[in-house]
């Protein structure tokens, strides 16, 4: 009789495990970005020129996201905040940055392919690129956002 109940032991924990609370959620889905294949799109509050590949996430949304954003030779980013810790990777090209809320190109350090910057919500920034094209990756939790510190200096959308 002991072997019968050590069975009976042993199906009752395995039952017990297999309806225990998120066994049977959906376990997330790899994402692998080829850069060749991805979807780009325009970004116009970024400025003229810029497209955007989102990778992962719902910019709109409160959760990760992962992006690309491809600038244009000669472009200009006007002073801006965003409303989240942005992470910024360089992939190509020569990116220009500097903090401040007055645009001063001479003040902008060239960061290149492999360069990262971590920066903070609310700090008011700005960026550009010379004569090539630059390609960032962005990072972070959402919802992403760009506010101009001065309205005229924004991007003219459509």
């Amino acid at each position: 009789m002991k072997p019968l109940k050590n069975l009976t032991v042993a199906l009752a924990l395995l039952s017990g495990s297999l309806m225990a609370p998120g066994i049977w959620a959906a376990e997330p889905a790899l994402i692998a970005a080829v850069s060749s294949e991805l979807n780009w799109a325009p970004a116009p509050s970024v400025g003229p020129g810029a497209m955007i590949a989102v990778i992962e996430g719902d910019l709109k949304a409160a959760e990760p996201f992962t992006f690309r954003l491809k600038l244009p030779p000669n472009s200009k980013i006007a002073v801006h905040t965003h409303p989240l810790t942005e992470r910024v990777t360089v992939i190509s090209g020569t990116f220009y940055f500097a903090t401040g809320d007055k645009f001063d190109a001479a003040q902008a350090k060239a960061y290149q392919p492999g360069d990262t910057l971590i920066i903070p919500a609310g700090m008011a920034m700005y960026a550009a690129t010379q004569d090539q094209e630059t390609v960032l990756q962005l990072h972070g939790t959402g919802p992403w956002g760009i506010s101009y510190l001065d309205p005229a200096g924004a991007p003219k959308t459509p």
